[in-house]
């Protein structure tokens, strides 16, 4: 019941936005950047995190952060965070500037629903090599979460943290910011995870997750959340939950596309090929469906022939632009 009233309310105060079948956003969450130091999880990650945002930048796509950006409860003081990785702050600063960054938080980086902290700490950062201050991210105004609505169709696409009516992370939030600060993040260095977090606690995680599913089939959207660190990606007739992943995974990263009025789950992963060299991979996981298919305001039949028209549809555009794009080479 509590659940139910925290996504309400997020649902009824986040921020809307406009989106169409010629739109490509990305939405990556739980990077958990840390300051670089032996407990930071995100070190592993930071390449495939550079090289998919560079990616992401030069196709045009807009960069949705959907919470836990930074590990603000383990290391407060962000400009340490900032300074441990520059490259990764460099990339996003690019979104920011072509007004294609979109910035929830979640609740290990619960700081930035204080607007003075986010003033303070990211519209300026100082360059200590060179001793001077630059803008950053100036103007940042993180939001609790986002509507994005179809200028066609009017089908709307919730998207949030999801640590909302997760007690020990939401109401109780002061309290798990403690024991991380003081206790936890020492354990981090040895490997030992906190057993009382969803994303090792699969009972907790689960119930998480029927929580979801009871508020998309009352309020008839789709979801689309972090927080459980399992990507997800509904089969069949399941409900339109989503859930991106995260950026801390032992040799991978995952992330939801939007492009083309379909929607994926990709996995950035290092490879090796058979001369040694390491290279990135982007691979798809699920996907790519029509968001259609998961507007569950209608009938699930007809849901289903209207996707099934848009992914005919898009064949044929494809075919369309390839066959023009190979009479062009041999002109």
């Amino acid at each position: 019941m509590f659940t139910d009233k925290r996504l309400t309310g997020a649902y009824e105060k986040a921020k809307r936005m406009y989106f169409d079948d010629y739109s490509r956003i990305v939405f990556m969450s739980d990077a958990h950047r840390g300051d670089g130091s032996v407990s930071d999880e995100f070190l592993r990650s930071h390449n495939l995190f550079v090289h998919a945002l560079s990616e992401y930048y030069e196709s045009d796509y807009t960069f949705v952060e959907v919470g836990d950006g930074e590990e603000l409860l383990e290391y407060s003081k962000f400009e340490h965070i900032r300074n441990a990785h520059a490259d990764a702050y460099d990339n996003i600063k690019k979104f920011y500037d072509d007004d294609r960054y979109i910035r929830i938080y979640g609740n290990h980086d619960l700081f930035l629903k204080n607007q003075r902290y986010v003033e303070k700490n990211y519209y300026e950062n100082y360059d200590a090599y060179n001793e001077i201050s630059y803008e950053f991210l100036k103007g940042l105004e993180p939001v609790e979460s986002l509507v994005l609505k179809h200028r066609q169709t009017s089908q709307e696409i919730f998207v949030l943290h999801g640590h909302q009516g997760d007690a020990p992370n939401d109401q109780f939030w002061y309290l798990t910011m403690l024991s991380l600060k003081y206790f936890w993040r020492f354990l981090h260095r040895f490997g030992i995870r906190n057993p009382a977090s969803p994303i090792n606690n699969v009972s907790k995680r689960h119930k998480i997750e029927r929580n979801y599913s009871k508020w998309i089939q009352e309020h008839r959207k789709m979801l689309i959340c972090g927080h459980t660190h399992r990507f997800k990606f509904p089969k069949n007739n399941d409900d339109p939950y989503f859930n991106t992943g995260c950026g801390i995974y032992p040799a991978s990263i995952t992330a939801l596309e939007i492009s083309e009025g379909m929607i994926r789950l990709v996995r950035w992963k290092e490879k090796v090929d058979d001369e040694g060299v390491l290279y990135i991979q982007r691979e798809t996981m699920r996907g790519p469906e029509p968001v259609e298919r998961f507007d569950i305001r209608k009938p699930r039949k007809v849901a289903e022939y209207l996707a099934e028209l848009k992914l005919k549809r898009t064949k044929k555009e494809r075919e369309e632009r390839a066959a023009f794009r190979e009479e062009g080479m041999q002109r």
